[in-house]
């Protein structure tokens, strides 16, 4: 059931095409591979669908898939996170259908999940597991055929390990967040980095001085207090699990709970990936102005229906920034409606970090097919070497050169003497 592409913006093409040319600049690993196979064409005649942020290093990624043959189905991964000018420039393109734009409702962003996944994909790679999930659920025969998927987040790989315990996942899936090098750069870095791009961009606040309280030491966390810290922050950070958080106080940084910390928090960012991270009695804590981020994939760890209802007031007073007047007379501010802090409010992680990621989805798409039908229905990580690969490859187009092991040295290090 092929799909006309449904974009808002259609006359932002030419900025687009900007924009991705700007990204391909960056992601030269990406750019090495899409030319490895470009000639071979390895995806001729495979049918991908995705859902994915719609922003220039994905779009790099969905060129690269179609110049390999494919034809690809790109729906979003967030109402929010489309940019129309990216969308225009994809859906411009043969072989691509783009059902995208920024502020689609809720319903509009369920249909062009559904329609992803009527496209009866060979290979589905989703950012979330929305597209995993809504198969599984409403498309059990389309996903029966499905060879495999990729999954992008730490969110989604819970979930699908969730539907693998439970024996209904129907496909392999490869957990390319897994990856040392995506996890290890896009989480910590990419999200580090730009998670603060997007609260400077909504509300242009001095960063240093403030207590910025940073919820969950996974490595979305560790790189947004890292970052936070080194523009002069006073990090302090909130955990559930002990091993985390006697290394966010090693590393430096106070360890509190929740319920203290909403007391005297200036900045508040949650990474936690969990629900009702900060509740009614949280905000009701707080101090005067404080401002509330989400840099998890889900808009539930700040409760904004809690907000709302303790709320006598609210007030849109810069772009993606609004002001909640509270019962108890303080005032609150909430980036993005509590979703993507670095999406809704900035354009997401930097091409460089993205370049790994998306060059682990591009490799992964290709094992995929190349194994289809060989494969147990289970939740698979990268392979080492596939990692191995790609961080030697990031490395030489950086111009950076390491050692190698001797036969000597590595025969020392085989042997049990």
């Amino acid at each position: 059931m092929r799909l006309e592409s449904k974009i808002k913006r259609p006359e932002l093409e030419e900025e687009g095409n900007k924009k991705i040319s700007f990204a391909e600049i960056h992601m030269p690993v990406l750019m090495r591979l899409r030319e490895k196979y470009l000639k071979e064409k390895p995806l001729d005649g495979i049918i991908i669908s995705a859902a994915l942020h719609v922003t220039k290093e994905t779009a790099v990624l969905i060129k690269t898939l179609s110049l390999w043959g494919a034809k690809v189905f790109l729906a979003p991964s967030n109402p929010l996170s489309t940019q129309d000018d990216v969308a225009a420039s994809l859906a411009s393109l043969e072989n691509i259908t783009v059902e995208a734009w920024r502020g689609m409702s809720k319903e509009e962003y369920f249909m062009a999940i559904k329609d992803a996944a009527r496209q009866e994909p060979n290979v589905v790679i989703d950012d979330g597991a929305d597209l995993h999930v809504t198969i599984h659920e409403e498309f059990k025969e389309i996903g029966r055929k499905v060879y495999g998927g990729n999954e992008e987040t730490t969110t989604g790989v819970v979930r699908l390990k969730a539907l693998e315990r439970n024996d209904k996942l129907l496909y392999p899936v490869i957990a390319v967040n897994n990856a040392l090098t995506k996890f290890l750069f896009d989480n910590r870095y990419g999200t580090g980095q730009s998670s603060i791009d997007g609260i400077l961009r909504a509300t242009n606040i001095l960063i240093a001085g403030k207590r910025a309280v940073v919820a969950g030491y996974g490595w979305v966390g560790r790189g947004i207090a890292m970052r936070l810290k080194g523009l002069g922050a006073r990090v302090i950070v909130t955990e559930v699990d002990p091993i985390r958080a006697l290394e966010a106080v090693m590393d430096g940084f106070e360890v509190m709970t929740m319920d203290e910390a909403s007391k005297i928090g200036d900045i508040f960012i949650t990474a936690t990936g969990d629900i009702d991270v900060i509740v009614e009695r949280h905000m009701l804590n707080m101090k005067d102005g404080a401002i509330l981020a989400n840099a998890g994939h889900f808009n539930v760890e700040v409760n904004v229906e809690d907000l709302e209802r303790i709320s006598d007031s609210r007030e849109n007073v810069r772009e993606n920034t609004v002001k909640y007047v509270l019962r108890n007379g303080k005032r609150i501010f909430l980036i993005g409606e509590g979703r993507l802090v670095n999406l809704v409010a900035a354009e997401g992680h930097p091409s460089e970090v993205m370049d790994m990621s998306f060059a682990n989805q591009a490799l992964s798409v290709l094992y995929l097919v190349n194994n289809g039908g060989k494969l147990d229905k289970r939740v698979y990580d990268v392979p080492t070497e596939q990692d191995q690969l790609i961080a030697r490859l990031k490395l030489e187009t950086m111009g950076i050169r390491i050692d190698e092991l001797s036969e000597k040295q590595r025969k020392y290090l085989e042997s049990y003497k």
